[in-house]
């Protein structure tokens, strides 16, 4: 098992020992807009005030241009979640985010029939 303050909170037999809304302190709505393929980065700033381990790792992560998903994941905690800390971060300037960017429309027909029939091939 690890310390409290390092990575998230884990026994190797019982899984996470904190439930994932026990870090948001129940909250399920991010104050920033924020999609999964977001962008997100450190800002340099530091926060003020205790956000929680879980903020220090989400931070650390977001050194380099990530996305939310990735964010995500590697916290290994729900997307949902995950958007409540780092809309946290952004409102606090510790991060900054950016929508992703399209280059076409992502609900265009022939797109969303060209990825079936891929997936279709791949089974």
């Amino acid at each position: 098992m690890t310390a409290a303050g390092d990575g998230p909170w884990l026994d190797d037999a019982a899984g996470r020992l904190v439930r994932p809304f026990t870090v948001s302190n129940g909250r399920t709505e991010p104050s920033v807009a924020l999609d999964l393929m977001s962008q997100v980065m450190a800002t340099g700033v530091t926060p003020l005030g205790y956000l929680g381990p879980e903020h220090a790792q989400a931070l650390d992560l977001c050194r380099a241009p990530v996305s939310v998903a990735e964010v995500a994941a590697q916290l290994k905690l729900p997307a949902v979640v995950t958007k409540v800390l780092l809309s946290d971060l952004v409102d606090c300037g510790a991060l900054t985010t950016k929508p992703p960017a399209f280059h076409h429309t992502p609900t265009d027909r022939s797109l969303l029939e060209a990825v079936l029939d891929g997936l279709r091939r791949q089974l």
